[in-house]
């Protein structure tokens, strides 16, 4: 069978630093560390990916690459008498992934554009890149196209800030395929099963649960 375009640009994508593509991406980021934090780009880097995500060749979308720093966030080692445990100079890790990070740098350098969706495209040892997918809501090729005229509805509204992109409810551990693992919900069905089975330490002791009454069956009769 026959393969696209699309399927050997994701082939292409899946070991980017090998290959002929290899000499492509040192280039890249040898010129993308000169740029700005937050650049606008005339086309996506992974045209697959980015047409996957919803964007469109079409007016009212915009593509910008952002550049996030890696790593952790240390502080500078202080000059006074501490010991080493109370310096304050480790263990400092940004609660977001980089990805959100640069979602939300992108909505800040366009206020007026919301976040649909975002990719990576590389990374160093220093910086990460990804390319963000904005959406203008009140352009009327955004309003008259059925697939993304939801964005145009107020409640969407700074989407990027609130957790409600791909990269936030990933944060927030909304994904279905990790299902309730880690949540309140979950660890609230777990205990109560044990609960159940008097397993926890509330069903064992004083803290006893109230016995199982038995239903009568009247359907049998008399004994």
């Amino acid at each position: 069978m026959a393969k696209g375009l699309y399927h050997y640009l994701r082939e292409q994508w899946k070991r980017p630093f090998d290959g002929e593509h290899k000499e492509i991406m040192k280039q890249r980021l040898i010129q993308w560390r000169r740029e700005p934090a937050v650049v606008r780009v005339d086309h996506p880097t992974r045209l697959d990916r980015a047409r996957a995500l919803g964007y469109k060749a079409k007016q009212g979308i915009v593509v910008v690459r952002v550049r996030v720093r890696k790593g952790g966030l240390n502080r500078p080692r202080p000059n006074k008498g501490r010991r080493p445990k109370r310096m304050g100079v480790y263990g400092y890790a940004p609660a977001k992934p980089t990805r959100l990070i640069a979602e939300e740098r992108a909505a800040r350098k366009y206020p007026n554009l919301e976040v649909l969706n975002s990719y990576w495209v590389g990374e160093d040892g220093q910086y990460e890149w990804y390319e963000v997918i904005l959406v203008d809501p009140h352009h009327p090729a955004i309003k008259s196209d059925p697939e993304l005229k939801w964005i145009t509805n107020p409640v969407h509204k700074g989407r990027a800030f609130r957790g409600l992109t791909s990269a936030g409810k990933k944060m927030r551990g909304l994904r279905k395929s990790r299902g309730l693992r880690g949540t309140v919900k979950h660890k609230w069905k777990r205990k109560q099963k044990e609960r159940e089975l008097r397993k926890r330490h509330e069903a064992s002791g004083k803290a006893r649960l109230p016995p199982i009454r038995e239903v009568p069956d009247y359907h049998k009769g008399p004994q």
